[in-house]
């Protein structure tokens, strides 16, 4: 049985740790994203494991605003062409699927975006923008208490969370407008 107090203490830690990584997040590139998906023909997404499911996450709230956004290895994904954006998420920015679907969409014409912890990174380096969230180990020394890359992972959400916000502000989508698009058969 948890102890009185420690989850609340757990949550406390964890908030601590996003708030020193989100103070850190340059909010130009943030702007730029958010410019490079509002200007996009169509957004797809990409990521493996947690990184992945973030990816998954924001494609939907993409959909919810209206636009074209698509999870890259769906069965009704289309094909990447100029005027597209790929949205890589990647904590170590190494991840081989990844990198191997941002090199194919910058093949295919598609601008490239990445999320990822590594800004010298073999996916950073294909991306036409980096958005870096600093959220990995310094000097072998990690940067968080949690698992792996949870606190990348919360971070990444939050942030893509915090972008459909502005995207739905700058789109002038309304919350009726985004629950018309919710699916209905569930």
């Amino acid at each position: 049985m948890m102890e009185e107090g420690r989850f609340h203490k757990a949550l406390e830690l964890i908030l601590t740790e996003l708030t020193g990584v989100f103070v850190r997040v340059e909010e130009k590139k943030i702007a730029a994203l958010e410019e490079a998906i509002a200007s996009a023909g169509a957004v797809f997404v990409t990521g493996e494991g947690r990184s992945g499911l973030v990816a998954r996450c924001f494609a939907m709230r993409l959909m919810h605003l209206g636009l074209r956004a698509y999870v890259v290895g769906g069965t009704v994904t289309p094909a990447a062409r100029p005027g597209d954006l790929l949205l890589a998420v990647s904590g170590s920015g190494k991840t081989a699927t990844t990198c191997s679907v941002a090199r194919s969409a910058a093949r295919a014409g598609a601008r490239v975006a990445a999320i990822t912890a590594g800004p010298r990174s073999p996916l950073a380096n294909v991306a036409a923008l980096v958005v870096v969230i600093p959220a990995a180990a310094a000097r072998g020394r990690s940067l968080s208490r949690q698992h792996g890359r949870s606190l990348f992972e919360q971070s990444a959400l939050l942030l893509l969370d915090a972008l459909v916000l502005e995207l739905q502000r700058r789109l002038g989508r309304t919350d009726a407008d985004m629950a018309s698009r919710h699916s209905n058969l569930e």
